[in-house]
């Protein structure tokens, strides 16, 4: 969290950003600019617009997903498949900073509003593409999901027991760390880039190489020129015992990551266990370790191994489940939920990323689609019989 000086200033105040992407890695890309200060616009088609809107479990018809991560931007409807909708994008874009979008390559292109093309119209404009596999490559125009980014990223080749086929994660890893994160510190780069040169450019994020990196100690084996562990026998992905998790006795979980020798040492001992430290080396020892181990976890419930974490430095903590997140001592005490204003003007939970003030600061509820195209294109300088023209021709939605 940034020191409450810094919060308040919104460092990026003034900038601002056209959102053409849909579904989580753009738009969590650009409420993190807006948390930090940035306008956002979000453009989306008549048709059917963000598919998160739609996307259950709802709150007043409107997807939660997407009100949590569209939060703080304004909204605007453009037919980009009319020649007057292409016009109005290209009218609207030298007003803009930065420029987020989510086609697979030539999209844009077939449209006549490729990258060239918007930085033709505005060389100052800093183009983001997020795509799966990026702008080049064989595999340029494929389709995919989170789950395919992480396949050829190399994580699900390293998640998940022996023997088994590799877990699927619960959590949007490529999305948000392959994907909307590194949006982020390109954009950030290319606007102080932009300082000193006055020159946008197109940031290229692909989502399975940005994915990469979450590998980082599964692919050492690589770099050190060594054949690498199977799958489920390394020290980071479930091969030793004082780094997995357990049941509890009263069937939930917990998460033990004593890798170290001091905190291995530490939980062994505080529960009868050998404190040997051949506990943390992989190999076929480690099935009775495990087997102790999960034997002493299931002799309490997890309230008493969060009463155990309390007096013993061992890292242990409780496995949560999203519930059980706002209600969270350290959560809480971090401000990392807060009520706002939701979609149709009730109260709604929401999450404040890092970078953001949380409940305090003043935040706008997710708007309806295209409820500001109007306020939008008059700030361009469109007048109304232009702007009703545009309506009448199917080219806008308000």
């Amino acid at each position: 969290m940034f020191p409450e000086s810094l919060r308040h200033r919104r460092p990026l105040e003034g900038v601002r950003v056209l959102d053409l992407t849909r579904l989580l890695p753009g738009p969590f890309a650009s409420l993190v600019l807006a948390d930090l200060g940035a306008t956002v616009d979000k453009l989306e088609d008549p048709f059917p617009g963000d598919y998160l809107r739609q996307m259950p479990p709802a709150v007043a018809a409107q997807g939660a997903a997407w009100q949590s991560l569209n939060r703080d931007k304004r909204s605007l409807v453009i037919d980009l498949k009319t020649a007057a909708g292409v016009a109005t994008l290209r009218h609207l874009v030298p007003r803009y900073d930065v420029l987020l979008e989510g086609f697979r390559p030539g999209v844009l292109d077939r449209l006549g509003v490729g990258h060239a093309a918007l930085r033709a119209l505005h060389p100052g404009l800093i183009v983001c593409a997020i795509t799966g596999y990026g702008q080049d490559g064989p595999l340029a125009k494929r389709a995919g999901h989170d789950i395919n980014y992480l396949a050829r990223a190399g994580v699900l080749g390293v998640t998940g027991p022996a023997g088994e086929a590799p877990a699927v994660s619960g959590a949007q890893m490529a999305d948000v760390a392959g994907g909307a994160l590194w949006a982020v510190v390109a954009i950030l780069a290319a606007l102080h880039e932009r300082t000193r040169t006055g020159v946008g450019c197109v940031a290229d994020i692909a989502m399975s190489e940005g994915a990469v990196p979450l590998a980082t100690f599964a692919l050492a084996s690589l770099f050190a020129g060594e054949r690498p562990r199977a799958r489920g026998d390394g020290v980071l992905d479930g091969g030793i015992a004082a780094y997995s998790t357990y049941l509890t006795a009263d069937g939930q979980a917990v998460a033990l990551g004593a890798l170290e020798p001091k905190f291995w040492t530490a939980f062994a001992t505080a529960v009868g266990l050998d404190p040997a430290l051949d506990a943390l080396v992989p190999g076929p020892h480690q099935a009775d370790i495990k087997t102790s181990v999960a034997a002493v976890i299931a002799g309490r419930s997890r309230a008493d191994w969060e009463a155990f974490a309390q007096s013993h430095d061992c890292c242990i903590e409780p496995v949560l489940e999203p519930h059980e997140l706002p209600i969270d001592v350290q959560h809480k005490h971090r401000g990392v939920f807060f009520e706002t204003e939701g979609f149709g003007g009730g109260p709604m939970l929401a999450f404040r990323t890092p970078v953001g003030a949380g409940a305090a600061q003043t935040h706008t509820p997710p708007r309806a689609a295209g409820a500001d195209t109007k306020t939008i294109l008059r700030e361009a300088g469109l007048d109304d019989a232009r702007i009703e023209a545009l309506i009448a021709a199917g080219a806008i939605g308000v």
